[in-house]
């Protein structure tokens, strides 16, 4: 690494002095992708073997006393998010939100349903099913990958048409790292009854107060990513008009309490990444606070997308920008060269054979290396990923 490199953008520290680094595990990977499945800091995967050691001692005990720990764990999240813990309930993933909210308020026939060329895959297909199943119709709509706040609003408001019927919307998309005005939408939905669904997958602790931001109908996010929990844990968060609509996907023994408590017993599952979840985000407040998290892996997405964009444009000599609107600090894109294989999958694939953590999207005819930073990002591994990655590029 070299000084001017380190002198761009220093390691963060914890508030006792230690590298941030040092509060995950040394896997000996590159990590340039925490937007996708996260990375969960050791003191919380210590702590949940621990409970699924307590769990296995005595199964019966633990799943009985379960229900009410998962009630706290709703609570101490809550506080996280900004929210009211009466508002929100625990999901195994935003996906799983989104379906449980599609499954809880069914389009009515005919009916239609508006998405962007944004929208994650699996929630399009969610949605598509929900569709059919209604024999309701899937909008689709444009918005341009620069649109700033108010251009984004007015290409989504312009496919509501009489019989909009329901809003499905990302908060921050996961293929090209741009947030969508969705406070703006939900708002004008809201006055004409059109219900919306809000899938911000990517936005618990990467913004500061998503929920309130948005404002929807049914807001579902993971907090595997950013926030850093164990996988398998997510919030529904319901407006007051809708929440005693909702029922999980499971019926269970929880199925006559009301929302959100009906979603605290899901039948027979592991939930010590849920109950561990609290204990992850007060670990990195403690020992970071979320604010220095949220502007360190902003500053280092920003001196990623510099110095790499930087040797792309002059091995392929193609300007690697992209003019991106609404950007989110710590998920960055680098338009890859033209000459870079298309199958996005082959190039995943072959840095992570090379143990490079990397994701790359396509929007449109255009490839991206999507960045994703986070409190363990360092200069040197900008670095090492010019070196290490460069070459496999060149290769495709």
């Amino acid at each position: 690494m070299t000084d001017a490199a380190d002198a761009a953008l220093p390691a963060l520290l914890t508030r006792t002095g230690r590298p941030a680094a040092e509060l995950w595990p040394d896997s000996g990977l590159l990590h340039l992708n925490h937007g996708s499945y996260g990375r969960v800091p050791t003191a919380a995967t210590d702590h949940q073997q621990r409970l699924q050691r307590e769990m296995e001692a005595a199964p019966m005990r633990f799943m009985a006393a379960a229900p009410a720990g998962i009630a706290q764990a709703r609570e101490r999240i809550a506080r996280f998010l900004r929210t009211d813990p009466d508002r929100l309930a625990l999901v195994p993933n935003a996906s799983a939100g989104v379906s449980t909210a599609l499954r809880s308020l069914p389009l009515p026939a005919g009916s239609e349903v508006v998405l962007t060329d944004h929208t994650y895959g699996a929630v399009r297909m969610g949605v598509e099913r929900a569709a059919r199943e209604a024999g309701a119709h899937v909008r689709t709509v444009h918005v341009p990958l620069a649109a700033g706040d108010d251009e984004a609003a007015e290409a989504i408001w312009a496919g509501v048409t009489e019989r909009t019927a329901m809003l499905v919307l990302d908060h921050v998309t996961s293929v090209t790292a741009r947030r969508m005005p969705v406070g703006t939408v939900c708002a004008r939905a809201r006055e004409r009854g059109i219900l919306t669904i809000v899938d911000g997958a990517h936005a618990p602790l990467l913004l500061t107060d998503p929920v309130s931001e948005a404002d929807a109908d049914v807001w579902v996010g993971n907090l595997h990513k950013f926030a850093s929990t164990p996988r398998g844990t997510a919030v529904l968060v319901a407006h007051p008009d809708v929440a005693q609509r909702l029922v999980p996907l499971i019926d269970s023994w929880g199925a006559p309490d009301p929302f959100p408590r009906r979603f605290d017993w899901q039948a027979s599952a592991d939930y010590t990444a849920w109950l561990t979840a609290p204990v992850s985000l007060q670990h990195l407040e403690d020992e970071i606070g979320w604010d220095r998290v949220r502007d360190h892996a902003t500053a280092a997405a920003a001196h990623a997308v510099d110095r790499i964009g930087a040797a792309l444009a002059e091995r392929w000599g193609e300007d690697t920008a992209v003019d991106l609107g609404m950007p989110v600090g710590p998920i960055r894109l680098l338009a890859l060269p033209a000459a870079v294989t298309t199958d996005a999958t082959a190039l995943r694939r072959r840095l992570g054979d090379a143990g490079i953590e990397a994701q790359i999207t396509a929007f449109g005819d255009q490839h991206y290396w999507r960045l994703a930073m986070h409190a363990y990002s360092t200069a040197e591994d900008v670095d090492a990923a010019i070196e290490r990655a460069l070459p496999l590029l060149a290769a495709a």
